[in-house]
């Protein structure tokens, strides 16, 4: 079960560049500028925290890749090829807690 659910999320990573074929963005990607453009105004919480996060890469663009339209849908497969391994192994390290967790005797 767990081999074939790494593989569809290979083959959902690979496909991810198919959100390049869409004009606009993606949704619930959009920055504060995006939100004032769509609904008029940039909520509070957003406005303060906008600058806290940046991300590892923005726009999927990594600057080793180069340009172009190859390098753009790389960019997308290696963004989701990282962001998976990440969630994974952040997954493991907390199922790993919280197993050690219930197997230590109480004191």
């Amino acid at each position: 079960m767990q081999r074939c659910v790494g593989w569809i999320l290979i083959v959902m990573a690979f496909l991810s560049p198919l959100g390049l074929l869409t004009k606009g963005t993606a949704w619930g990607e959009w920055g504060s500028v995006d939100l004032q453009d769509m609904v008029g105004y940039i909520p509070q919480g957003m406005k303060k925290l906008a600058g806290i996060w940046q991300a590892l890469f923005p726009d999927y663009n990594m600057n080793f890749l180069g340009e172009g339209l190859a390098s753009e849908y790389a960019g997308y497969i290696l963004s989701a090829l990282v962001g998976s391994v990440l969630i994974y192994v952040v997954s493991m390290i907390f199922t790993k807690l919280l197993i050690h967790q219930k197997n230590s005797p109480v004191s």
